[in-house]
This record gives structure tokens, sequence and C-alpha cells, in this order.
């Protein structure tokens, strides 16, 4: 064996016979107790398409741990699908997910003393609970993702799940017909696979390829397409390697590593919940790692692939452009990249890199030359200010203009919100506050998707601005700022705006600022009343109680 975490479990002889009697019954012969047990973390699940793929993926990392000398044994996890949650209550499980997936992978590889792990999953949070509890466990591990959903078609445009969202508020504006309405909503997901764009999904699990704990070039293939199980199965073969040489999460994951991630973050222009997500990765691995770090990275990377949503390609485009490894290894030749970081190989990732163009081929315009980017600094800015002491983030991809001063139009939740979009009473120049939806307010920080497509779909994308203690879809573009922090619930001071105030958000300036004076709003502080939990029972009443603000990742886990 790779350690000794079994040896209390099932190696010490007469002692331990019930417990080999017990493994017996689920298919263990005699020359299994000295192979390492794998836990194989499934995330498979009809409920969508993200993760209705990986059960095939499963089956071909088993059959490959059992070839490698492993002896695999396989548990699930639960999943939130974030698109069909999207404006309803569902919703706030998402960001609740992340932390209960994390906690059952901790719970069944350590209550069974699984030497190492190999997490498959598809959604959004599937990714950071996986790695959270592989980092916060310390066993050999490596996430291998679902894959990408192939694009729909309608009327020969590439469509992803943002395009029926979009849709909506497009047609409820008079602006397509319904034949095209139903059209897009048919066609828009054709396949197994997470969404298809450059969407949290993507986005992490193209990161973990940076980090280190993911293959190089496995995070981007589509989910049915042949390569994806064949990639399953050589992460299986690379962990049995892991676990004999113990490399562990801990040595993988590094401030380096994780600057390596949210570099490929920034230059392939992916989702703002990456921020949320890597200080709770950072976090579960004991990483020096602030919302500051995010803004330093931004403003030496550029942003180098036209990918959606606010560039005009999609996954598997990227894929077949070279993908993650090409985009790696150019911001490594341009000294963007620690090229020490060890990964799972074994290797460190500048070996990794070795065999790849330092430029990507002439042939596609997925992925820009250096000196061509879709724009110079990255697109996630960290943005300060008296409405976010604590700073909030956005999204300024795809912008003409990056900064915005109007009148505050107040929500204290997303679904009044979205009945004034949708009654066409929001204007251009408007600033939307949507509040009371952070971490303890919502609970769980529902994506605001589904209110920033319908104002896209009106054709108010570029021309209304939007903040909230809540989070945004990846496949979120506009004037739109999310983590506000401290959030409302907690008397922050986006619970203190009124209708009609003044609010500029500037993301040249890094700047988010409520155009009240200090004297107003210390009045207005005085006369604020918080609101009682909206929930005081089961999973989401004990979230309210533990969850930390935003500004530190949401995590569950910290000094509680």
């Amino acid at each position: 064996m790779a350690d000794n975490r079994r040896s209390s479990l099932i190696t010490q002889g007469v002692a331990r016979s019930p417990n080999r009697a017990m493994l017996r019954a689920v298919g263990f012969g005699d020359g299994d107790f000295d192979k390492p047990i794998v836990g194989v973390a499934n995330g498979h699940s009809t409920m969508n398409p993200c993760n209705a793929g990986i059960q095939p993926l499963v089956d071909r990392a088993m059959a490959a741990l059992e070839a490698a000398g492993a002896k695999p044994q396989v548990f699930g996890f639960p999943t939130v699908t974030d698109g069909i949650g999207m404006g309803t209550e569902a919703m706030k499980y998402s960001l609740v997910s992340r932390e209960v997936i994390a906690d059952c992978i901790e719970t069944a590889v350590n209550g069974q003393a699984m030497d190492g792990v190999l997490v498959c999953g598809g959604c959004d949070k599937n990714m950071p609970g996986g790695v959270i509890a592989m980092a916060r466990m310390n066993v050999p591990g490596i996430f291998v993702y679902a894959g990408t959903i192939k694009p729909g078609k309608w009327k020969g445009q590439d469509l992803t799940i943002v395009s029926a969202f979009e849709a909506v508020g497009a047609y409820a504006a008079g602006k397509m017909s319904k034949d095209d309405f139903v059209g897009i909503e048919k066609n828009a997901c054709p396949s197994v696979g997470a969404c298809g764009g450059m969407f949290t999904a993507n986005t992490m699990s193209s990161s973990f390829e940076a980090l280190g704990m993911s293959l190089l070039g496995s995070s981007q293939m589509a989910s049915p397409d042949a390569e994806k199980a064949v990639s399953a199965a050589a992460s299986a073969e690379v962990l049995v390697n892991a676990i004999r040489k113990q490399i562990l999460p801990r040595q993988i994951i590094t401030r380096k590593s994780i600057e390596n991630a949210i570099s490929l973050v920034m230059a392939t222009g992916g989702s703002t919940n990456a921020v949320l997500h890597y200080l709770a990765i950072a976090s579960a691995a004991g990483v020096k790692w602030s919302i500051d770090d995010f803004e330093r990275v931004r403003r030496k990377v550029p942003v180098l692939c036209d990918l959606k949503p606010s560039g005009r390609y999609v996954a598997v485009d990227f894929h077949r452009a070279g993908g993650v490894p090409q985009v790696l290894k150019m911001l490594l030749t341009h000294g963007l990249l620690h090229g020490d970081c060890l990964t799972i190989t074994g290797r460190t990732m500048a070996g990794e890199l070795a065999a790849i163009p330092d430029a990507p081929r002439s042939d596609q315009d997925v992925i820009r030359p250096w000196d061509n980017p879709m724009y110079a600094q990255g697109h996630l800015a960290i943005l300060k200010g008296n409405l976010a002491p604590e700073g909030c983030v956005a999204k300024i991809t795809g912008l003409k203009k990056l900064s915005i001063t109007g009148p505050a139009r107040v929500f204290d939740s997303e679904p009044k919100c979205m009945d004034a979009i949708m009654a066409k009473r929001i204007k251009p120049g408007d600033v939307v506050v949507i509040r009371y939806e952070g971490p303890k307010g919502g609970p769980g920080m529902q994506e605001m998707l589904a209110p920033t497509s319908a104002l896209t779909g009106q054709g108010l994308g570029e021309s209304v601005g939007l903040i909230t203690d809540g989070r945004f879809s990846g496949g979120t573009w506009g004037m739109v700022v999310g983590h506000v922090a401290p959030e409302a619930y907690v008397g922050g001071p986006i619970a203190l705006i009124k209708e009609g105030d003044s609010i500029t958000i500037d993301a040249k300036k890094r700047l988010i600022q409520l155009n009240v004076t200090a004297r107003e709003l210390a009045a207005r502080r005085k006369q604020w009343k918080a609101l009682k939990p909206r929930y005081t029972r089961g999973v989401l009443a004990k979230y309210i109680k533990l969850v930390s603000t935003a500004s530190i990742g949401a995590i569950t886990d910290g000094d509680l």
C-alpha cells in the first residue's frame, strides 16, 4: 500500500476479519486487500444534461483503475442544476450544493479510509465542490469533467442555454417571433454535457487543467464523444500512479498554481463565479489568496479567446483550436505562467506543455495571437467603494462603455426585479439593485441569469447597470456587478440604497459608489432593521448560520 491510511480498517489480520468479511460481500477477493482502495465520486444524474453522460465515463474509469492495480469503490453525490432552477426557489440550493458536495465526498473517502479519489462531475458546483474536498482531505485525487454540450443550431446560428434565456426577453419585448422563440427553446440543448460557452462549468473545468488537478486537454471535450471516455480512463491510470508516489493535492494546489488557474480564467474570458470558488479552494488548501489577488492577475493577463457569452465561439470550437494547453503555453512563453508547478501526473506544468506550439494555429480565430488579443487586460475586475467596502466583481468584456451613473431601481429579491423587467418598467440609464440575495440573505447567492438575459433580450444589456449581493451565471454579460460585500442581510451599504439614489459603476476606476453623503448613510444605518432569516429549518437554515461573506468565498468551514 502507498501509506497506512487503511491499516486500522482491513490490514491487521485476524482482528480485522469482520471488516474483510463485509468487503468480500461487495466483490473483494484475497488479492484485493493489498491494493489501494480508490473512491470514485460519481455525479451521474438524469435530472440534467450536464451530468446525464457521466455513467459511461465512470465505467471506463472503474475498469482502468482495476487494470492499473487498484480496487475502485463507487459512491454518489448530489447535484443541483442551475439552468433548470434559475429564477425559482430551487436556485437557492445551487451554491449550497458546493458545500454539500464537498462534505459528501469528504465523508465517503475519509469514512472508509480510501487511498485516493477520482471525482467525475458535470454541473457548475461539482467542480469546486470536488476540489474543495480533495484539498481538505489531502488524499491523492483527480477531477474528471463530464464534458461540454455540443452547440444547438437554429437558422444557422450556434445556440447555448443562454440563447433560451435571452429569447425570453426578446420575445416579451416583441423583438422575436413565436416561431423563433420555440425553435430556440427546442434546439438549444442537443446533447448531454454542461453549458457550451465559457460559462461556469467550462470555466472551472478548464482552470483545473491550469491548476494541475485534471489532465491537460481534457476539459473542453464534448461529453458524448469517444475521446472523453478515453480521457476518463487515462485520468484513472494517472491517479493510481499518484497514489503510489503520494502526490498530494496540497503539493499541487499552491499560491503559484492558483495564480496559473486565474490567469487561464482571465485569458479565456471565464465566469465571475471563479472568484468565489477559488477563494474557497484556496481556503480549503490552506493557501493565502485574497479577492485583491484577482485584480493583480487581471491587470497583467490579456483576454486571448473569443468565447461566449461575450464572444462568438463555444467550447468545442475552443477544443478544436488547441484549447487550454495552447493558451497555457502562450502564457508560459510570455512569462505569465509558473512552469515549475507540480501537476497530478508528477511532471511540472512546463514539462506537460513542452510539445505545445508557442503560438496558436493560423487556420482558426478562436484563440487570438498574443499581439492581437481580444482585450489587453483581463475581464473580471474587482471594484470597491462605499457600496462594497469588501469588494465586488464586475465582468467587463464585450462592453462599449465601462461606466454608468444612474438612478437606483431597488428590489429586495430577484423575482420582484424580474416582474419589473417583464413589465418593461426598466429604462436605459437605470441602475438595477437586487439585494437580500447574498450568502445569508438569499440564502445561497442566486444567479441572476434570468433578469440579465431578459434585459439583454430587450436590448438593454449595455444601457442598464445591475448590482447585486447575489451572483451571476457564467452566461451573463453586460454592465453587471455581483458579490457585493458586505451583503444586505448583515447591514452592508447595499441595504441602505433608496429608490432613485444616484449610483456610479466605473470599471476603469474600479469604483462602485452610492452618491449619497456619509451623514445621510449614517442616518439610514440607524433606521435599518435586520430581516428575519427566510429559512429556519433544514440545510438552508444551517447554511445561513455558517456561511461567510462572499469576499472570502462564501465558505462554511472557516473559523466557526
